[in-house]
C-alpha cells in the first residue's frame, strides 16, 4: 500500500490568503506612531525574559543570542496552540506578509500583519553599555481583531555578556462586526495578549536551550551572522 502523501506547507495551503494580505491596508493610521500611550487609548505593554548568557563582545556564532535570532527570524516562539505564523520561506523579511492563524473560544482565524522595523544594530549604546541587537515588528492589517505594532527583539549587552528577548506592543481593540466575537474578545481578549507575551518568553527560552545542547561550544567568540 503506497504511503500517504504528506501534507503541503502551510504556505502553500494559504497562498491565496497572503496573496491577498499583500494588498490589504494596515486597520489604524501609522502617522500617530509615537503618540500611542496610554493617555491617548492605547494599551502599551512590555515583556523580557532572560537567555543564556555568552562571553562579552561581539555575540557568537553558535551562542546564545544566534540562537534566538534563528528562533525570532522564522517566528518559531509563539505558543502554536494561541497563533501560527505563515509565511513564504523565500519572501525577504523586510517584505514579508504574514498570515497568523489563531485558535480564540474553539475557533480558528485568520489575520494578517506586515512586517516592518527590521534592525541589526552591531553596537547600540545604552545606560548599561553597548548592545548587539536584533528584531523587527509587525502592523495589524484590516481585518484584524485588534490595531497596533508589536516588537520583537534580541539584546546582547557587549560589557557583560546577557542575552535577553524583548517584546513591546502597542494595541487597541479593532473592528469585530460580529457581535459574538466581539463579546469573546471584549471578556477574553486581554487574557490571551498576556498568555501570548508570557508563553512566547518561555517557549524562546526553551528552544533557545534546545538549539545550544545541539551546537557544539565555539573555540573562540566569533560575531554572528544575523544581518
Amino acid at each position: 500500500m503506497p504511503s500517504p502523501t504528506p501534507p503541503a506547507p502551510l504556505w502553500e495551503q494559504y497562498r491565496t490568503q497572503l496573496a491577498a494580505y499583500a494588498h490589504t491596508k494596515v486597520n489604524y493610521d501609522v502617522s500617530t506612531q509615537g503618540l500611542d500611550t496610554a493617555a491617548t487609548g492605547w494599551r502599551v505593554d512590555d515583556y523580557a525574559t532572560s537567555l543564556p548568557p555568552e562571553p562579552p563582545g561581539p555575540a557568537q556564532a553558535a551562542g546564545s543570542f544566534a540562537a534566538a535570532v534563528d528562533v525570532l527570524r522564522n517566528y518559531k516562539f509563539p505558543p502554536p496552540n494561541l497563533i501560527t505564523g505563515i509565511f513564504a520561506p523565500d519572501q525577504p523579511l523586510e517584505k514579508r506578509i504574514m498570515v497568523l492563524r489563531a485558535q480564540f473560544l474553539g475557533f480558528t482565524f485568520l489575520f494578517g500583519v506586515q512586517v516592518v522595523d527590521v534592525v541589526a544594530e552591531a553596537a547600540c549604546p545604552t545606560p548599561t553599555g553597548a548592545e548587539q541587537v536584533w528584531g523587527y515588528g509587525y502592523r495589524t492589517l484590516e481585518g484584524h481583531f485588534e490595531r497596533g505594532q508589536i516588537n520583537f527583539s534580541i539584546h546582547k549587552n557587549l560589557v557583560t555578556g546577557a542575552v535577553d528577548f524583548r517584546i513591546h506592543a502597542v494595541s487597541q481593540k479593532g473592528t469585530i462586526r460580529n457581535p459574538f466575537y466581539w463579546l469573546g474578545f471584549k471578556v477574553f481578549g486581554r487574557m490571551l495578549q498576556r498568555r501570548f507575551a508570557r508563553q512566547s518568553l518561555l517557549r524562546m527560552r526553551r528552544l533557545v536551550a534546545e538549539a545550544l545542547t545541539q551546537s557544539p561550544a565555539p573555540a573562540q567568540t566569533k560575531p554572528a551572522a544575523v544581518g
